[in-house]
């Protein structure tokens, strides 16, 4: 038991032990913490208790042995301090140095940045100009092989054909018959030559018919109109064409009486060769003047005529001069709408041997009277009756007569059984009646007749009964009346002859039906859409307007009818004089700035020396020479160019006819870079002339003309100067590389800005008012699209007119809209043949509006060339209006501004007779705009 105690015991001592030690180990760190908090507190107690020391000192109770010490310490931290105080500034001082090389060094930095930014730029830029001179020197070398090689026409006057002196008087046989007699036969051509400006020499009423009756009118107002007339000369020896005015006169002349004085005119040479005998009529009942009289070589011009008279292509039917001598005719026109009115159709008139009586006088009367009567002249209807009826004139009456009841009974029908409103009256009333046998006769005033035809949509004109009748004064009467009143003529008889018909395509103005299709003539009419109608009835108010509406547009006409059968140009346009009001053109003055512009870097084509575009390419193409009758404007002049003149298939420029083409890299294509080294498109090269408006803002102007250096196909500037004063010989005017001329003008009036300057010697015309802004890529690429719409304007802000219902009239409105009809002319691109038509062919009326409310000469311009085209115009890019920073107030801010355009609208509708303005409902842009290529490729422009 003890041995088994014993180890027990061991281990207990052993636990014990071990647990000692760990008991020592605990006290030892016991000591540890708290032997050291004390010896640490121990040495603080020291610290405090000097700092208390210290303290102590400085009460008035310290004791006196610490003063020296105190003063010691003092005098010490003041020297640390100070010396702290030195090094503070000094590091101050060193910090200052170090900002101020550091602001040194970053104004270094700025300075070479900008130095490096502004050589970059001039890298570019000189890029730029080494690709513009390497494209202007391509342009030239192709200028260059062009003139070496081209092929044009040499618009050359031919060499005048002279007579033999000996001859020149010498009288030679006319032909066997006068219906044999033409122009190859009867004219001499050797007076008028192509070159030879058609001169025109009128014979003096009162030197050769003074004894005679002239109706006063036709006296004044014939000599009137060719005292005004461009072609009449005083010299008789160069005269192409002699004239002489015989009617209408209120006495007979005898055949012998009439012939005898044409025998001793001074230029007659005894056969009449190249004169003109003109009876013009100013009433209803005109007669053949010239009934067996031997009339020679003579051209017979007059309202009637009997077939065995007529000779087609060599004498004129002119339509009777039963308006005004001269000036504006539009106020006496009804508006063209509506397209249907009140009656469908009318017809008033009497046939003048409707009853027996008068058909059994005038059958006794025949067989003595009928050869001798040049107003009834029968041809039968058909050939086999000529012969059974040449000895019948009774019978042959009776057959007239019942084509004429055929008609009657079929225009009946139509009354009685079309759902339409119809107007027929086949017996005159008590009044006025007109006509001569086998025709129509007119009844009534011409104000009663008018009642009646402005109310209805087609008017029927019966051609006489009488075969034989080319044409009558009444059936001219007819037809001048349908015409003024906005009726569509449904002549029925195609044989007889109507004015001017040489030039005039009558199928444009008049529904011609012979009258056997008289029973079809009202499903005919029914079948026409009111598009075609609108257009009947629109070329036919051109027609009166332009060719029956005066006497001087009916001189014109037929001046212009013997003119074109010679194929002689007519007179070229008057062009606007535009000397120059600066010759002294001196630096732009330093105080005038140029605002920092958004230009791109792009080339954007050539610049090259200013040159014209062709002119009178056509100046003796027979079919221009005719064509120009049948749609609006000025057919009595040449232009030097119209935005109608045809372009040649793609091709062609490729084989043989490429000159002035300057086709995208030579026909091969491309894109942005291609495409701006050349102008392609299917026109020639030619380049633009803008016209700018000024009024008192001379710095707005210089800066406006400053921004144009560099512009690409600029041909020149022309400021149009509005101001009362003169330009200053002070004003700096700055240098762009191309003309600059300044027209000071004797008015202030908006119409200015559409003068045909004899200075624009180029089709393009970009108008533009000097507070409009555009950059130099959106003007090259107006210029660009109005190469492919040259009829129509091209340009910028658009607007548009609405209709106000309330008040059924029209409103100018300029918000936003998906829909327009207008571009402001403050920057658009025309043609300048508007100009022309502008200055001297629209109305003088609109030019008076114009100034009268200092407006719309822009909406003016937008409703001629709609009306000329039947087109909208054309808006390019995104812009809607322009900023101008500092330009003085503007006239489109004035309260008045809207409310007098809502006026010019509605004036300039009652004018041209209807609304010419149409909608469009886009815009253009540049074909790659918006539209992804690889990164090797470039864009047409880069903005548009």
């Amino acid at each position: 038991m003890m041995d088994g105690y014993a180890p027990s015991r061991k281990r207990h001592i052993c636990v014990i032990l071990t647990r000692s030690r760990m008991a020592q180990l605990i006290l030892c760190l016991l000591l540890v913490l708290i032997v050291t908090p004390l010896v640490a507190h121990y040495y603080i107690s020291n610290m405090s208790g000097e700092g208390f020391q210290s303290h102590l000192s400085r009460l008035p109770s310290a004791h006196n042995d610490d003063d020296n010490l105190n003063d010691f310490q003092c005098n010490d931290l003041k020297s640390q301090v100070t010396e702290l105080r030195r090094i503070r500034a000094s590091v101050n001082n060193e910090l200052r140095d170090l900002e101020s090389r550091r602001q040194g060094l970053q104004v270094e930095i700025t300075k070479h940045k900008t130095q490096l930014e502004s050589l970059r730029m001039q890298q570019e830029n000189m890029a730029k100009e080494i690709q513009q001179s390497k494209l202007n020197l391509d342009q030239l070398k192709l200028e260059e092989h062009e003139f070496a090689n081209r092929f044009q026409p040499l618009l050359k006057a031919p060499e005048q054909i002279l007579l033999d002196d000996g001859n020149k008087n010498a009288a030679k046989q006319p032909p066997s018959s006068p219906q044999s007699c033409k122009m190859h036969s009867c004219f001499d051509y050797s007076r008028c030559s192509l070159f030879s400006g058609f001169p025109v020499y009128v014979y003096g009423f009162e030197n050769h018919f003074k004894d005679e009756n002239l109706n006063e009118f036709v006296k004044s107002a014939v000599y009137h109109s060719f005292d005004k007339n461009p072609y009449v000369v005083n010299m008789p020896a160069n005269a192409c064409i002699f004239v002489v005015v015989l009617g209408e006169t209120f006495s007979e002349l005898s055949a012998d009486s009439l012939q005898n004085k044409l025998q001793s005119l001074s230029h007659w040479n005894g056969d009449g060769r190249n004169h003109v005998l003109l009876n013009l009529a100013r009433t209803s009942a005109n007669f053949d003047l010239f009934h067996s009289v031997n009339t020679g070589r003579a051209i017979i011009v007059q309202s009637s005529f009997v077939e065995s008279i007529y000779r087609c292509n060599f004498d004129i039917i002119l339509p009777p001069s039963l308006g005004n001598s001269d000036g504006p005719v539009w106020s006496e026109l009804p508006p063209l709408n509506p397209v249907r009115r009140q009656f469908v159709l009318s017809f008033v008139g009497q046939f003048s041997f409707m009853s027996n009586s008068d058909t059994t006088d005038w059958s006794n009367k025949a067989k003595t009277d009928l050869n001798n009567d040049q107003n009834f002249k029968s041809k039968t209807l058909k050939a086999e009756l000529e012969t059974q009826n040449a000895n019948n004139p009774k019978n042959l009456a009776n057959k007239l007569l019942d084509v004429e009841s055929i008609i009657v009974g079929n225009l009946k029908k139509i009354e009685s059984e079309s759902k339409d409103n119809v107007y027929l009256n086949f017996m005159c009333d008590r009044g006025e009646k007109t006509g001569i046998i086998g025709e129509w006769a007119l009844c009534g005033t011409e104000a009663q007749r008018a009642d009646y035809l402005q109310k209805s949509t087609f008017n029927v004109i019966i051609s006489p009964a009488n075969f034989s009748l080319s044409s009558t004064t009444v059936f001219q009467t007819r037809l001048y009346e349908s015409l003024k009143y906005g009726t569509i003529p449904v002549i029925l008889g195609d044989y007889t002859h109507l004015p001017y018909e040489e030039l005039l395509d009558w199928t444009k103005v008049a529904i011609i039906l012979p009258k056997s299709r008289i029973s079809e003539m009202y499903f005919l009419l029914s079948t026409l859409t009111d598009a075609d109608v609108m257009d009947l009835k629109w070329n036919g108010r051109m027609f009166w307007e332009t060719y029956f509406g005066t006497t001087a547009s009916i001189i014109s006409t037929m001046l212009a009818v013997l003119r074109t059968r010679l194929q002689i140009p007519a007179k070229p346009v008057k062009e606007e004089p535009s000397q120059s009001s600066v010759t002294n053109f001196i630096p732009v003055a330093q105080h005038i700035g140029v605002d920092a512009e958004d230009e791109t870097d792009e080339v954007l084509g050539p610049v090259e020396p200013p040159f014209p575009s062709l002119t009178y390419k056509q100046n003796f193409t027979a079919s221009t020479l005719r064509h120009v009758f049948n749609k609006p404007g000025d057919p009595f002049h040449l232009f030097p160019f119209t935005p109608f003149e045809k372009i040649l298939p793609s091709d062609a420029k490729f084989r043989g006819s490429g000159y002035g083409f300057r086709p995208i890299n030579r026909g091969e294509g491309g894109s942005g870079n291609e495409f701006s080294e050349a102008i392609g498109g299917n026109h020639p090269r030619e380049q633009f002339t803008m016209v700018m408006l000024t009024y008192e803002r001379s710095d707005v102007l210089i800066k406006a003309i400053t921004r144009l250096k560099g512009l690409p196909y600029l041909n020149k500037v022309i400021v149009v100067w509005n101001n009362p004063a003169v330009p200053s010989e002070n004003l700096g005017w700055p240098d762009i590389g191309v003309p600059v001329v300044v027209v000071k003008m004797s008015k202030n009036s908006l119409n200015n800005r559409f003068l045909p300057f004899e200075a624009i010697e180029t089709e393009a015309v970009l108008s533009i008012d000097d507070d409009s802004h555009l950059r130099h890529d959106e003007i090259v690429f107006g210029f660009r699209v109005w190469r492919e719409e040259r009829d129509r304007i091209v340009g910028f802000p658009g607007r548009y007119h609405a209709w106000d219902v309330k008040h059924d009239a029209w409103l100018y409105n300029s918000n936003y809209t998906c829909e327009m009809s207008m571009v402001l002319t403050g920057a658009a691109f025309f043609h300048k043949y508007y100009a022309y038509l502008y200055s001297y062919t629209m109305p003088q009326a609109v030019r008076d509006k114009v100034d009268e409310y200092m407006n719309c000469e822009d909406i003016a311009m937008n409703f001629l060339v709609s009306h000329i085209t039947r087109k909208p115009p054309v808006k390019v890019t995104s812009r809607w209006t322009f900023r101008c920073p500092g330009c003085p107030q503007q006239l489109a801010l004035d309260e008045s501004h809207f409310e007098e355009r809502h006026k010019c609208i509605n004036f300039l509708v009652e004018v041209y007779g209807y609304m010419p303005l149409l909608y469009t409902q886009y815009r253009v842009d540049s074909i790659l705009f918006k539209t992804r290529i690889s990164h090797d490729k470039q864009k047409c422009f880069k903005f548009i």
